[in-house]
């Protein structure tokens, strides 16, 4: 996660922003913006709920690190979460405003949003921005992994990894991933990704974040970077959230 220069001009609204963010310059238009991706984030689903898990380092350019202890993993919906590679302010806008489309869905309809219209939603106020996040989120029809972009792309699998350490990462989901594994195992899954990014990647470390989404809710704690061996994960101070 690289912090960068520039946000969202003051008094501007976000979703004014995705021409100018889409563009290389004045006369050639590209997809999606580009930016650096300095993390680690990854989701798995499980029988009955998705895991999410995302290293805690912020760097600059991927060369010194700003901050170890940044929760990068942020519920959005009563029953999601949303993981956070790219560039920080832009991110923080999109979280308030996935949050604030859902809690307005709740409050006209009476029902939380399906994870089908949360996804589309919020591909829809990520696109053009420098941001590659992953929506976690369980519903009435199960555990759901969406990748977004900022081209507004919005793809669903059984898992994800994103971020700079992505490469990693996926090799250790390819191995790992059951369809129905449970939710500790799914657990150990995603941290084991990360932790795998983190002992590559320059750009991730310092511990790893775990969110269990289920129907109950969103659970985040902070794993300390020394806690987890074997099947223990031991807790460590709370993180500070990117939003």
């Amino acid at each position: 996660m690289t912090p960068t220069d520039f946000g969202p001009p003051s008094g501007s609204r976000l979703h004014d922003l995705a021409a100018d963010y889409g563009k290389a310059d004045s006369t050639t238009d590209v997809d999606a913006p580009t930016f650096d991706t300095g993390t680690t984030i990854v989701a798995v689903s499980a029988a009955d709920a998705v895991v999410m898990a995302a290293d805690q380092r912020m760097s600059l350019g991927g060369r010194f690190t700003a901050n170890k202890n940044v929760r990068k993993i942020s519920r959005v919906h009563p029953h999601a979460a949303l993981a956070i590679s790219g560039s920080v302010g832009p991110a923080q806008d999109a979280i308030r405003s996935i949050r604030a489309e859902a809690s307005l869905y709740e409050s006209r309809r009476g029902e939380p949003m399906t994870m089908q219209a949360l996804s589309q939603t919020a591909g829809h106020i990520v696109r053009g921005l420098p941001i590659a996040p992953i929506l976690g989120g369980v519903d009435d029809t199960g555990g759901h992994v969406y990748e977004l972009d900022g081209g507004g792309s919005v793809m669903e699998d059984a898992y994800a990894a994103g971020g700079s350490g992505m490469q990693v990462a996926y090799g250790v989901l390819e191995g790992r991933f059951e369809p129905d594994a449970s939710r500790s195992e799914a657990t150990e899954t995603a941290v084991a990704a990360v932790e795998a990014a983190s002992e590559r990647d320059t750009a991730s470390g310092n511990g790893v974040t775990v969110a269990t989404v289920t129907s109950d809710g969103v659970e985040i704690e902070a794993l300390d970077e020394t806690a987890h061996t074997g099947d223990e994960h031991g807790a460590a101070g709370g993180a500070e959230e990117v939003a």
